[in-house]
C-alpha cells in the first residue's frame, strides 16, 4: 500500500508545481554554517577575529601540553630528591605566608595597627588606667604584707600567752615520763632480775 501511496504522489499532476516550487528557494551553504556577524563588525573584521581566536586557542592548547609535561619532570626531580607531598605543601605555605607578609595590603595593616596602639598607649585614658592599676597593686601588696604582719604578732602573743605555755609545760612532761619509762623498761630487759642473789640448790640425793 506504500508504495501504490509513492507511486500516486509520484504521478500526482502537481508534480511540476513542487518541483518548481522548490528550486526557487535560494540556499546558502555558507551563511547557514557561519553564525551572524555582531553588530558593528564588517565580513572582514569578523573574519580577522575568528582567525586570531583560532590562534589563541592553538597557543592554549600548546601551553598546556607544555604545562603537563613541565609538572611530570617536576614530581620526577620530587621523587629522585625524596620530596613528599607534605613537603611540597608546607614550602606552598612557607611561600604563601612571606608572600602575605610582603604584601602590600600586610604592611599597610602592620603600620595601620601600630598606629593605632600608638595613639591608644598615649591616650589620657590609657594613661589613667595604668595609674589606677598600678595604684591598686600597690595597695594591694600593701594590705597582704598588714595581713601577715597582724598574723605573726598574733602567733608571738599566742606563745607568749600563759595558756600556750601552760600546755608547752604538761607536753614536754609528759615527754619526759614516755622518755624515762622507755629507758627503764630496756634496762629491765638487759639485766637478769635476781639471777645473782640466789644461791644454786643442791639437788644431790642422800
Amino acid at each position: 500500500m506504500e508504495n501504490a501511496s509513492q507511486d500516486i504522489n509520484l504521478n500526482s499532476p502537481n508534480k511540476g508545481l513542487l518541483a518548481d516550487t522548490m528550486t526557487d528557494v535560494p540556499v546558502d551553504s555558507g551563511a547557514s554554517a557561519r553564525a551572524a556577524a555582531p553588530e558593528g563588525l564588517t565580513l572582514a573584521e569578523e573574519e580577522e577575529l575568528r582567525s586570531e581566536l583560532a590562534k589563541v586557542e592553538e597557543e592554549i592548547g600548546t601551553l598546556r601540553q607544555v604545562l603537563a609535561a613541565k609538572e611530570r619532570h617536576c614530581g620526577e626531580l620530587k621523587r629522585k630528591l625524596g620530596l613528599t607531598p607534605l613537603d611540597g605543601l608546607k614550602q606552598n605555605l612557607s611561600k604563601s605566608w612571606h608572600d602575605v607578609q610582603v604584601s602590600n595590603a600586610y604592611v599597610k595593616t602592620s603600620e595601620k595597627l601600630g598606629e593605632w596602639n600608638d595613639k591608644v598607649t598615649q591616650s589620657d585614658f590609657y594613661k589613667k588606667t595604668q595609674e589606677t592599676l598600678s595604684q591598686a597593686g600597690q595597695k594591694t601588696s600593701a594590705a597582704l604584707s598588714n595581713v601577715g604582719s597582724v598574723i605573726s604578732r598574733k602567733l608571738g602573743d599566742m606563745r607568749n600567752s600563759a595558756t600556750f605555755k601552760s600546755f608547752e609545760d604538761r607536753v614536754g612532761t609528759i615527754k619526759s615520763r614516755m622518755v624515762g619509762s622507755r629507758e627503764n623498761s630496756t634496762d629491765g630487759l638487759h639485766s637478769p632480775s635476781g639471777a645473782g642473789d640466789q644461791p644454786p640448790q643442791d639437788n644431790a640425793p642422800f
